[in-house]
């Protein structure tokens, strides 16, 4: 696995030169997608190093970071050129993606190898909380254009602004209580594990591949209006299943390798706090930073990705209710993911 990743390096250098030799737009898409994926599992693979000192929940929030990094800056170039609904999928297809894909391949994974997994439950379920708020967050601005017509519309931009205030208050305040006041809930023993990597070594390649990573991201959404148009794909499923895969590649590598190595806490601290990230700050942060742009972002989502996040909050709280996982629980998130996104794809 690790000589594939070094081998897929090679669309890095491919990629910059097709650009600059402005080859097809439709395979820079993906040839910029495959570079992205490698520089992800470094990423991924450094934060693992950095947090192998820093217990469950802050090496988990050191991965699921870096992680949505790629994300927040494949976002931020999009909001650029104009392409807010194509953020506000990339939000619900990382949201979706790692509550369903990512928490399901790792449940997935780990149970082939053991009958029966064991996460602290009320860890688990307090980051589900989180999101089932964040899901009231995102309704609220929809029901109010919905419900409100004209009147609605008007305001939506200010109610957008604070809303995300108040999610980024309870963000923050998540953060204190995994990391201060209830850190006790999100420490699981596991054997030691030696880092194979100095400290500055693997800072210089975490800086590294996220410098080519932002840059890979900058191609890659310059490429996505073409491949629309080229592919007859509609933004909505572009958004939610190719740019939210790539971009929360290094938490879904991450999460799976995690788990393997028996720590399903920490395995769903990444999984499900990107999830959760991606809800509570990376929106609001969005709709913040698009106010420096011409076309700003509000958080009004359609009716559908709408549905799609709060099924995806529902089934995985059923999930982890119990604190324990299988392999087949693990099949029913991937299921209920894949239902989604061949849903996306018909989606007018």
């Amino acid at each position: 696995m690790e000589k594939i990743f070094l081998v897929l390096l090679i669309f890095v250098p491919i990629t910059i030169a097709f650009e600059f030799f402005n080859i097809s737009p439709l395979i820079i898409f993906f040839i910029a997608s495959l570079a992205i994926m490698p520089l992800a599992k470094f990423i991924g693979e450094a934060t693992e190093e950095l947090s192998v000192d820093m217990g469950q929940s802050l090496g988990g929030l050191l991965n699921a970071s870096f992680g949505n990094a790629i994300e927040f800056l494949i976002s931020v170039f999009a909001l650029r050129a104009g392409l807010t609904e194509v953020v506000k999928a990339s939000i619900t297809g990382s949201i979706i993606g790692n509550l369903l894909l990512v928490t399901g391949m790792a449940m997935f994974a780990e149970g082939l190898r053991h009958k029966r997994q064991v996460f602290n439950r009320t860890g688990a379920l307090a980051a589900s909380g989180t999101l089932l708020l964040a899901a009231i967050a995102l309704i609220m601005p929809a029901v109010l254009v919905q419900t409100a017509t004209e009147a609605g519309s008007k305001v939506i931009g200010q109610l957008s602004i604070l809303v995300s205030i108040f999610m980024l208050v309870v963000y923050v305040s998540s953060l204190l209580f995994v990391l201060n006041t209830h850190k006790h809930l999100y420490t699981q023993e596991v054997g030691k594990y030696d880092a194979r990597w100095s400290r500055k070594k693997a800072l210089v390649i975490l800086l590294g591949a996220t410098l080519f990573a932002a840059w890979m991201s900058e191609i890659l959404v310059a490429s996505i209006k073409p491949v629309v148009s080229g592919f007859g794909w509609t933004e909505l499923f572009v958004g939610v299943v190719f740019v939210a895969i790539v971009g929360n590649a290094a938490e879904h590598m991450s999460a799976i390798a995690t788990a393997l190595k028996n720590k399903m806490d920490l395995s769903l601290s990444v999984s499900i706090g990107s999830a959760t990230q991606i809800a509570m700050f990376v929106a609001p942060i969005l709709v913040l930073v698009s106010l420096l742009f011409n076309s700003q972002m509000n958080l009004v989502f359609n009716s559908f990705e709408l549905a799609a996040i709060i099924l995806s909050v529902l089934i995985v709280n059923v999930v982890v209710g119990d604190g324990e996982s299988n392999w087949f629980e693990g099949l029913q998130l991937i299921a209920a993911y894949a239902i989604m996104a061949i849903a996306f794809f018909f989606h007018p």
